[in-house]
């Protein structure tokens, strides 16, 4: 290896992956791969962004709008799909990823991987609950029948509708049932029946066929055309076997075609001969009736009597409620005045002022006791009064004052002065004798009767 300055080829990183990228693209154009999906992303572009992967080693995936709008089944985490693309490298990370043309499910088919998802997903909404199926009319008047115009199924559906009950009114809307423009082509004539407003059942029908013949009727614009329809309807797809979409979200489903005709209108031959074993029942039912009126009838005029007979039977009766009627009368008459010649001499012990002067005579009573016992406890009380004012006079202070003895107090404190030791030379005293009180100083003091100098 030359290291020398002069034979060195110097590259960019641009040009060294410009190079990495037309080698790529050269010796890859196109590749099939097979792996499974993670971290799928899908951001506001509606471009796929996945890793493709399997137990050794991975590569990132892109699938832009243009090609990922042609799937039938949206990819999901952890799928195994097969892909066909070309080998590129991103140049602002510089990472090789593969472009995806094509993309399918590896080991189910792409139409089975979209029912099953579309299906989950409408029976989460609930638009397969059992609460929204609507009943069948006991006998439709009018019949809107949503199939090809063309075939042997529409045939057959008008040739047993015709036999079953022949003058069904049945309004045909032609329409696609495979292929391009079958989708919209049945939305449209459901909103034409409701639109109309002249059908009271609908019937969606063809004849059997392969998942991808059946696309239409697995179709999500469908499924919620028939959930909408404010009318019955009855899904008639394919055979027996055959189950779609719009099986789960119609009123009924019916194994075929020709089922469905039979589950639509009942035989009118059969209602006419049900009509008239009521109209037979009915009859019998009436003469029935009738005998057992007439017999009833009969039992009754000949328990009835002469209407004058019961006139004079009630006549006496009258007469004699009206006797008992005045005994009962008088007699609780005169209970009554028994009672209230009982209650009146009642009412004569205790009349009111009879008690009103008993009452004032023993209030009288009452004053003079209580007069009485008032004098005797006032006497009392001012004996009790003379006696303690006696008492209060000899305890009396001004009494003691009055003999001629004072009180003598220190001025600042207000002591009384028992000892002469308590004051001091030029003290203040107040004396105080039975009319008022004297200012006086210490000049002098004794004690026990000796001068202290």
């Amino acid at each position: 290896m030359n290291l020398s300055s002069q034979n060195r080829q110097i590259l960019t990183v641009s040009q060294l992956t410009t190079r990495i990228k037309s080698l790529l693209e050269k010796s890859f154009p196109f590749v099939w791969i097979s792996g499974e999906i993670s971290n799928l992303r899908v951001p506001a572009s509606g471009h796929f962004y996945f890793t493709l992967k399997d137990s050794r080693a991975q590569i990132q995936a892109v699938m832009f709008k243009g090609q990922n709008r042609l799937l039938k089944f949206e990819p999901e985490h952890g799928m195994q799909v097969l892909g066909f693309g070309r080998i590129s490298l991103y140049e602002p990370r510089g990472a090789y990823q593969i472009i995806l043309e094509h993309l399918e499910p590896e080991g189910i088919g792409a139409l089975q991987i979209a029912f099953e998802q579309l299906k989950n997903r409408l029976e989460a909404e609930g638009l397969f609950n059992e609460a929204h199926k609507q009943a069948l009319p006991t006998l439709p008047r009018h019949l809107a029948l949503i199939t090809s115009p063309t075939g042997a199924v529409v045939h057959d559906l008008l040739t047993i509708l015709n036999r079953r009950y022949p003058n069904l009114r049945v309004d045909i809307h032609p329409v696609k049932v495979q292929g391009d423009a079958s989708e919209s082509q049945i939305v449209e004539a459901f909103d034409i029946v409701v639109k109309r407003d002249l059908a009271d059942l609908v019937i969606l029908a063809r004849g059997g066929g392969s998942l991808e013949d059946l696309q239409a009727f697995n179709a999500e614009q469908v499924a919620r055309a028939i959930f909408e329809c404010p009318l019955p309807v009855i899904s008639a797809v394919g055979h027996e076997t055959d189950y779609t979409i719009a099986d789960f979200v119609a009123d009924l489903r019916a194994p075929t075609p020709s089922a469905a005709a039979e589950l639509a209108v009942p035989v009118k031959t059969e209602l006419v001969d049900l009509i008239d074993q009521y109209r037979q029942m009915l009859s019998r039912l009436m003469v029935q009736a009738i005998e057992v009126r007439t017999r009833r009838l009969q039992d009754l005029h000949s328990r009835l009597k002469d209407p004058r007979r019961i006139i004079q039977d009630a006549r006496i009766k009258v007469d004699d409620y009206t006797d008992r009627l005045a005994r009962v009368f008088s007699a609780r008459l005169a209970l009554s005045r028994e009672k209230l010649a009982r209650r009146q001499d009642n009412l004569g012990r205790f009349n009111p002022q009879q008690q009103l002067v008993q009452f004032n005579e023993k209030l009288e009573q009452y004053k003079y006791k209580l007069q009485l016992y008032l004098d005797i406890i006032f006497k009392e009380k001012v004996a009790l009064y003379r006696q303690a004012a006696a008492r209060l006079n000899t305890l009396d202070p001004l009494a003691t004052l009055k003999r001629g003895y004072s009180i003598t107090r220190i001025r600042e404190s207000g002591y009384i002065v028992m000892d002469p030791e308590q004051v001091a030379d030029d003290q203040m005293l107040d004396i105080t004798v039975a009319r008022g009180t004297l200012g006086a100083r210490v000049d002098k003091e004794k004690k026990n009767g000796q001068e202290n100098l």
